[in-house]
This record gives C-alpha cells, sequence and structure tokens, in this order.
C-alpha cells in the first residue's frame, strides 16, 4: 500500500511539474530571446543620428567603436553601395529595410536585426547586426537546470510527504492483521490498539469488540458442554449398571465396552470444546493414536453387526504399532463413521473391504463396499437418505485434516463406495522431537 501511495504521489506530482514547468521553461526561452534583441536593438539604434547626419569618416568610427563594445558584428549601408563596419554581403532584409522598413529576421547562426535610417539627402541608410545564437539563448540552459533541480526536490518531497503518510495508515492496517492472525491462532486476549484515521480506528475497536464476544461465548459453550458431561454420566452409569446385570458374559462385557467408547467419545467432546474455549487447558490435536489398534478394534465391533446381517467382513490390516497425529477418541469416531455408513447405505448382505496401510507420511484407511455407491448428497455435511445426522463423512473428514491429511471418495470398479482416509503422523515425528 506504500508502494502504490508513492507511485500514485509521484505520477500525480510529475504530471503537475510537466504542465507547469514546460510552459515556464518555453518562457524562459523566449524571454532570454527577447532580451538579447532588445539589447542589440537599443545598441544599434544609437547609430541613427549618427548615419543620418555625420560623414562617412564619422560613421565608420562609431561603428567600429560600437563593434568593440557589444562584440557582434554591425554593419552599415550607405545609399551610395558604401559598407561600413562588418563586410557583410546584403541580404534580403537589408534590401527591404532600404525601401524604409526596419525588421527582424532569423538567421541559421542567430537573429538578424536591421534599421532603415531615413533623412540622408543621398537616399535611405541600412543599419545591420546580427546577434548570435549563443547570446539568444543565454542562460537558458542554467534556467532549465535550475528548473528541473526544482523540480527533482519537489517530488522528492511528496515522496516524503506521501510515505509519512501511507505509514501513519499502514502501520495501524498491519497491526490490525496481525490482531486478527493471533486471534485465529486462538490467541483471544489479543486486542488493537486504535490508531490512524477515524475510520481505522472504528475498525479496531469492532474487532476489539468481536474479539471479546468471542470470549463470551465460547466461555458459555464451555459451561454448557461441563454441563452436558454430568448430565450425561448419570444415563453412562446407569447403562454400565445394566450391562453389568446382563446374564451372558459375552453380552455384558460388549454392553460394556459399548458403555466405554460412549464415555470416552463424550470424554474427547468435552476435552475439545474445553481447548476450543480455553487453548491453556491443552491442545487435544497434538494427541496420537496407534490406527492398527484402533481399527482392528473397531472392525471386531461391527463384525457382530455385520455377522448378523449376513455381511462379509475383509481386513485387511498392516503391522502394529502405526502411530497417527489424531487422538484415540477421534479414530475411534471417524472409523465408526465409515463403518457405519457401509451398514446404514447399503442393503443387508453387502460385504465390505477394510484395508489400513502404512505410507510415508503416516497411514492411509480405505473402506469399500459392494453397494450401489456414495449418492451425491452424502458428501454435504447434515445430509443423509437413512434417517442419519449426515455427519459421518464430515467427522471423518476433519479428523483427517487434523492430522495433515484428508478424505477422499471414489467408486469402485463394481460400482460401489471407496473411502480412503489418509492420516498424518504425530506431530512429534514432524518436528523431531
Amino acid at each position: 500500500m506504500r508502494r502504490r501511495l508513492a507511485l500514485l504521489v509521484a505520477a500525480t506530482s510529475c504530471l503537475t511539474l510537466v504542465a507547469f514547468l514546460v510552459p515556464l521553461a518555453l518562457l524562459v526561452r523566449t524571454v532570454a530571446e527577447d532580451r538579447a534583441t532588445v539589447r542589440a536593438t537599443a545598441d544599434v539604434q544609437g547609430l541613427v543620428p549618427v548615419v543620418g547626419t555625420a560623414d562617412t569618416a564619422t560613421i565608420r568610427l562609431t561603428v567600429e567603436q560600437l563593434t568593440a563594445e557589444s562584440g557582434r558584428p554591425v554593419s552599415v549601408y550607405l545609399p551610395d553601395g558604401t559598407v561600413l563596419g562588418a563586410q557583410e554581403p546584403r541580404t534580403p532584409a537589408v534590401a527591404l529595410a532600404a525601401r524604409g522598413q526596419s525588421l527582424t529576421a532569423e538567421l541559421d547562426g542567430g537573429r538578424e536585426i536591421v534599421i532603415a535610417v531615413q533623412g540622408r539627402a543621398d537616399g535611405t541608410g541600412v543599419i545591420r547586426t546580427v546577434v548570435p545564437r549563443a547570446d539568444v539563448t543565454a542562460g537558458v540552459a542554467r534556467a532549465w537546470l535550475v528548473l528541473a533541480a526544482l523540480g527533482i526536490v519537489l517530488v522528492l518531497l511528496g515522496l516524503a510527504v506521501a510515505d509519512r503518510l501511507a505509514r501513519t495508515l499502514v502501520r495501524p492496517i498491519t497491526e490490525l492483521s496481525s490482531v486478527s492472525h493471533r486471534l485465529a491462532n486462538a490467541e483471544l486476549t489479543a486486542r488493537a490498539e486504535p490508531a490512524g484515521p477515524p475510520e481505522l480506528r472504528e475498525v479496531a475497536g469492532a474487532l476489539n469488540h468481536l474479539a471479546a464476544r468471542i470470549q463470551v461465548l465460547l466461555r458459555e459453550e464451555r459451561e454448557q458442554v461441563a454441563d452436558l458431561s454430568h448430565r450425561l454420566r448419570t444415563p453412562l452409569t446407569a447403562l454400565r449398571l445394566e450391562a453389568e446385570s446382563l446374564r451372558d458374559p459375552d453380552d455384558a462385557a460388549r454392553m460394556a465396552a459399548a458403555v466405554d467408547g460412549l464415555e470416552r467419545a463424550v470424554t474427547g467432546l468435552i476435552r475439545q470444546a474445553r481447548w476450543r474455549s480455553d487453548p491453556a487447558d491443552g491442545d487435544p490435536g497434538a494427541a496420537t493414536a496407534d490406527a492398527a489398534a484402533i481399527v482392528g478394534e473397531r472392525v471386531a465391533f461391527w463384525s457382530v453387526l455385520a455377522e448378523d446381517t449376513g455381511r462379509t467382513v475383509d481386513l485387511d490390516l498392516a503391522a502394529g504399532p502405526l502411530p497417527v497425529g489424531v487422538p484415540t477418541d477421534e479414530l475411534a469416531a471417524a472409523v465408526d463413521a465409515l463403518l457405519g455408513n457401509v451398514f446404514a447405505h447399503t442393503p443387508e448382505g453387502t460385504g465390505f473391504t477394510v484395508r489400513l496401510t502404512r505410507e510415508q507420511a503416516g497411514a492411509a484407511l480405505t473402506v469399500c463396499d459392494a453397494g450401489p455407491g456414495i449418492p451425491a448428497a452424502l458428501v454435504q455435511r447434515g445430509a443423509s437418505r437413512a434417517g442419519s445426522t449426515g455427519l459421518g463423512l464430515d467427522i471423518a473428514r476433519r479428523a483427517a485434516q487434523a492430522s495433515g491429511g484428508r478424505l477422499d471418495l471414489g467408486s469402485g470398479a463394481q460400482g460401489g463406495a471407496v473411502v480412503t482416509l489418509r492420516l498424518g503422523p504425530p506431530r512429534s515425528a514432524l518436528t523431531g522431537a
């Protein structure tokens, strides 16, 4: 912005100076030419009385003195053809002046001045002198240099003033940008100091008000999540007691594991909400999980339902441990979301394959089925055709992005859905810790 303002001022100053200095420079040259012409004319005007009344000897002596004093050639043409002073041939201007008309004419080497002298008994005499080009342009170059130097000084002064003004604008804008980035990085105590023009001070005040409002909203959200955690503890405890009271040990273990998973998910949600409202609680994104263990555990959990619905499960699991940069709860929720979509959007008896492979930068989890594929509506957050929340793929996508990976959707050779969850490595591996 400072550079643009400087360029704008420089362009405006240059245009203004050109519009002012060019006519002034031409005027200086015209004044110099007129001054030299007037001086030369005044010098030869002093010869008019002498040429009109004196004899030839007196005229010759006076012409020689004037030539020596002025440094310009002076010629006097008498009516009888005698030429006194500089022996120059008669020019058209001299011939015209012999008819009684004084004039000034331009020559290649300067300016010619001829004066007709009337009153002589033998006819009209003519006085001629030439003003050299050096005399006509004397002082013009120096005046132009002074004007050019003045123009440069004015442009530099304008640039200095423009830079000073631009700095008063850019500094508050830079501070506002810095505060915005700090707020984006969860530094909610960052505040902008109002400075600069009234408009920028108003923007700074609005940004500070927004930051304060964000703090209030996050504090309220944190309190609501904490209240939610207390409300969920009682139903979870009741479910755990119900699971322990089952007679079948396998059913009891399965129900207890499901309750434990639900409790972990709630705990992870609370922890993440607390970090968003107060980053001092620790970044949950810095946690790691063993992808091999989590995927194997969740596939085993869903295999029971797959067996009940006549689905075949093909598991290709990379050897663990396979650490990835996703918390355990979030990775389990992402795997559950992908597997849950298979059960929700494919007919019973449709088999699916789960493959976890090790990659140079983390791991890749691929879930493919032999169903009808993924409708376009399911790609949008909150959209579902099976009565669900429609957030499954979004949960998986956010888990992948939190680790530096991504979620890829495609179709298999038989038309079924192919979902690939690419997970990045733990942050400690990226920083070399």
